[in-house]
């Protein structure tokens, strides 16, 4: 008969068995991860941590015999001074997080890889020390071609160009820690389904996160769920330098639950970016857009993003490039200023969110802007714009719209204004205040505009 301590026997047998069965597949999983099992014996090779010496050759020896067999690389902790390594094929190299060092000697490429079906490199820490890179080398990590491209848990610091450049590679690059590069922390080019996802990118010199094209055309690159912040614009200009995240004819782009602030320019800027869809993100602290679709785009979908503090807040524009078709819905926008980092020429800043072109605006509410809330069109480019329950408080105006012949139509409806001094609706030619408030009178003059349903409270 079974018995109360035969039962707990077996069962306490049970729970052991499974422990076991668990560790063991795990084991055999990542072996990599503890440099005991399946790993290639690197001491053959002349490899070991904290030579004082440059161990340029004896890595690149072992890493191309130990892809050659197929076998993974783990490095212990400890500092290893290399130069002008190339990663060949297949090659799985790991150490332990924070603690393995690879560290550049500098007089030009630190590592490189060039029409690679897969790369794997996690837990290392990539130091470029501030060393010159040479005139070929586009990163610290300088990949083209990979195909399956894996860079995750590792540290790239002290770049004098990129961090991370990555030309033609599909993959993932997750879960990194990257500061200090000269120029962006990672700089992906003509991507192929590339996926950057929850990586610390800071302290950068120009750019954040680039995903860019050489022409327009589909790329499909995700970015999201990553920390970027502190993103300085040494090189100047107006928006080319100074971004958080920055898409650049890479169509079919998603740029979702990012946590951005303290960027020169913009938290995110999508320029000749078509079908890209930004949403659910952080945005504080921008020096000037928060958010930006410009130039020749069509299609954005710019939703349940949260902007504190920036020159502007989100602007869909440039109908004269043919920027056209965005949603921007159910964001929150507020504490703007009218301060930008260059003296602009067009409408200037200090306003939450424009747009210009086959655009619905709607559910979102914007504080503090001491321009003005919302603006439609400039001069004569707008067309078919709907601004529908937005709330608006705290503004210079309400709503700016243009009044300027050959503008087209614009539905303004069932939106409410509080404490917007200069008055709810208005009709502006380009930077000129045209007419009193339109909420209270006059806008039966404009064919194009319709108003209705709002409330000025």
């Amino acid at each position: 008969m079974l018995n109360r301590r035969l039962l707990l026997s077996s069962i306490a047998s049970i729970a052991v068995c499974s422990a076991a069965t668990r560790v063991s597949t795990a084991a055999s999983m990542k072996p990599a991860q503890h440099g005991l099992r399946g790993t290639i014996d690197i001491s053959g090779y002349g490899v070991a941590p904290n030579r004082t010496g440059d161990q340029s050759q004896a890595i690149s020896r072992l890493f191309n015999e130990a892809a050659e067999k197929g076998m993974p690389v783990f490095l212990p902790a400890g500092d290893y001074r290399i130069s002008g390594i190339t990663l060949p094929d297949t090659l799985w190299a790991s150490g332990v997080p924070g603690r393995t060092r690879l560290i550049h000697t500098g007089g030009g490429p630190f590592l490189t890889g060039e029409g690679l079906g897969k790369l794997t490199l996690s837990d290392l820490v990539f130091d470029g020390g501030g060393k010159s890179l040479g005139n070929e080398a586009g990163g610290l990590l300088h990949l083209r071609g990979i195909a399956d491209l894996t860079i995750e848990n590792c540290t790239i610091t002290g770049a004098t160009k990129h961090g991370i450049h990555a030309e033609r590679c599909g993959g993932r690059i997750t879960g990194n820690s990257i500061s200090q590069a000269s120029a962006s922390g990672i700089y992906a080019v003509e991507s192929q389904r590339l996926a950057i996802t929850a990586n610390t990118v800071s302290d950068c010199g120009n750019g954040g996160i680039l995903v860019h094209r050489w022409e327009a055309g589909e790329d499909g690159t995700m970015v999201s769920c990553n920390r970027v912040f502190k993103i300085a614009a040494k090189d100047g200009g107006t928006g080319e330098n100074g971004n958080g995240v920055n898409i650049f004819r890479a169509w079919n782009v998603m740029v979702t639950d990012n946590h951005i602030s303290d960027c020169a320019f913009s938290a995110i800027r999508a320029n000749a970016a078509t079908n890209v869809q930004i949403s659910d993100n952080q945005c504080l602290r921008s020096g000037e857009t928060a958010i930006y679709s410009e130039f020749g785009f069509q299609g954005a979908i710019v939703s349940g993003n949260l902007v504190d503090g920036a020159a502007n807040g989100i602007l869909i524009v440039n109908f004269d490039e043919g920027g056209r078709l965005a949603t921007v819905t159910g964001n929150i926008v507020r504490n703007l200023h009218i301060d930008g980092p260059y003296v602009h020429d067009g409408a200037g800043f200090g306003f939450g969110i424009a747009a210009e072109a086959d655009t619905v605006i709607s559910g979102n509410v914007i504080e503090n802007a001491p321009k003005w809330g919302l603006m439609l069109g400039w001069g004569p480019y707008m067309r078919g714009i709907v601004a529908t329950g937005n709330l608006v408080r705290g503004a210079g105006g309400g709503c700016a719209v243009t009044v300027v012949e050959g503008a087209g139509t614009a539905l303004i409806a069932n939106n409410l204004f509080q404490d917007v001094k200069d008055g709810a609706v208005l009709g502006y030619r380009w930077n000129d205040k045209a007419t009193g408030d339109l909420l209270t009178g006059g806008s039966e003059a404009f064919a194009h505009l319709t108003l209705t349903g709002n409330r000025l409270a």
